[in-house]
């Protein structure tokens, strides 16, 4: 591990708590406008259109586009499916930019500014930039870099992404460690020659239904960012 220069990190459910935080900002939005909706389930509705929106980019079917436009064109897909299409659209510029507003797991924060002590980092995430910046404006995230699919104009879990995260760094991919809590990202990542750190969040997607272990083989496990700045550790 001492050959690793670099942490690249997924930000949605690795580092951010997405799916209270949407749901939160949902209510927020659509409340106000006499709405009532199972809020978590709007949010798990949402975030299920996202895989397939960037499939259509990935196969060539659509040209790259920032992810706040797919999330737009999925965020207009389920108000017709919870039969609240009468939304206008000033309020749905307003929620479509709730992932801009999402709240970090309790440890991200103090953990990655223990990790960029011994390490560069940035985010390797399938969120535009400015998403990206936003983020970390409201969580305290110390990016060095702000790196992923705008960057590399693809998206995970494409080779291209992680090989440009490395590259821009100007590292070889076996000096750069990709970080997240998915293990298919990570299994990707691998393929592409980058090292590999899962970090364990089980309440992810409701209490008890994210990952709790890799279903991959990787290079360290943990159930935090310090206990990750404490398994790096010379």
């Amino acid at each position: 591990m001492h050959t690793v220069k670099a942490l690249v990190f997924d930000v949605f459910g690795t580092l951010v708590d997405w799916r209270t935080s949407i749901a939160r900002e949902s209510r927020t939005c659509l409340a106000p406008l006499g709405i009532t909706l199972d809020w978590l389930a709007f949010a798990d509705a949402w975030r299920a259109r996202y895989q397939p929106a960037m499939d259509d980019v990935r196969s060539g079917r659509l040209p790259f586009c920032k992810l706040d436009r797919l999330h737009r064109h999925n965020l207009d897909r389920i108000l017709t499916d919870f039969a609240i299409d009468h939304v206008d659209a000033a309020t749905r510029h307003t929620l479509n930019l709730a992932w801009h507003r999402l709240d970090a797991w309790p440890d991200a924060a103090h953990g990655l500014r223990q990790l960029r002590t011994a390490f560069r980092i940035a985010p390797c995430s399938n969120g535009n930039i400015s998403l990206m910046v936003d983020l970390a404006r409201r969580n305290g995230f110390p990016w060095d870099a702000i790196l992923g699919a705008e960057v590399a104009r693809d998206y995970k879990p494409s080779p291209g992404v992680y090989l440009a995260a490395a590259e821009a760094f100007d590292l070889a991919p076996e000096e750069t460690m990709m970080v997240a809590a998915h293990s298919p990202d990570l299994a990707a990542a691998a393929a592409a020659g980058l090292r590999t750190a899962f970090v364990a969040r089980p309440d992810e997607v409701g209490r008890g239904a994210g990952e709790s272990s890799p279903a991959v083989a990787v290079d360290v496990v943990v159930r935090s960012l310090p206990e990750l700045a404490l398994a790096l550790a010379p």
